[in-house]
């Protein structure tokens, strides 16, 4: 059993608070200041930070007011933290160090990291239910969406000023969303609605 009071769950707020009333002061200063595309990417990790704080601290409020144990507002809380942090660690940093520059100009390291890790975690769970459902049809498709969409996140890390590189990308990304809907499709046709996790 947890040992959380409800003077502890809203205590648990205010760390919240000010985190938000902080970082939004610096939005507001940097408004206008930095590229957009800076600051929104900034604005948008403060506000997951912030939401995956409020979350946690409402777990224990309604924990300790006996309301229930709503662990799914605890479990967020890593994941939409850290996801928040790069976030706003990428838009601030891009847009203090180069603020007339495109977001794309600084490297795209973070951003390939946290694409390939989501969509590996993505993929690989579409994988396991193909394999529960034994729908080989669909693990086949959903392996082959994760490596074109390896390669369609290294064509969008490029600006196209040419409309047939614009045409290229566009068609792949077609063409690799058309298989991602065709193994969802299988996987609906196969019985996913019906389908149980393991207990």
């Amino acid at each position: 059993m947890k040992e959380y009071s409800i003077v502890m769950g809203l205590f648990d707020f205010i760390p919240v608070i000010l985190f938000f009333l902080g970082a939004n002061l610096i939005a507001a200063d940097l408004r206008g200041k930095i590229r957009k595309s800076a600051w929104f990417c900034f604005v948008a990790g403060i506000l997951l930070m912030s939401l995956a704080g409020t979350c946690k601290a409402a777990y224990k409020l309604l924990y300790a007011a006996n309301l229930g144990d709503f662990m799914f507002l605890s479990d967020q809380f890593f994941p939409s933290q850290a996801f928040g942090f790069l976030l706003a660690g990428i838009g601030l940093a891009v847009g203090v160090s180069r603020p007339q520059k495109k977001l794309l100009a600084v490297p795209v390291m973070p951003f390939v990291f946290v694409m390939i890790v989501g969509l590996g975690a993505m993929d690989s769970a579409l994988v396991f239910l193909s394999r529960q459902l034994k729908e080989r049809r669909a693990m086949v498709l959903f392996i082959v969406n994760f490596f074109l969409t390896l390669i369609m996140g290294y064509l969008s890390s490029h600006e196209y000023d040419g409309a047939l590189m614009n045409w290229i990308a566009q068609t792949m990304n077609l063409f690799v969303q058309l298989i991602f809907y065709t193994g969802c499709r299988c996987l609906h046709k196969a019985g996913l609605a019906d389908w149980k996790p393991a207990v």
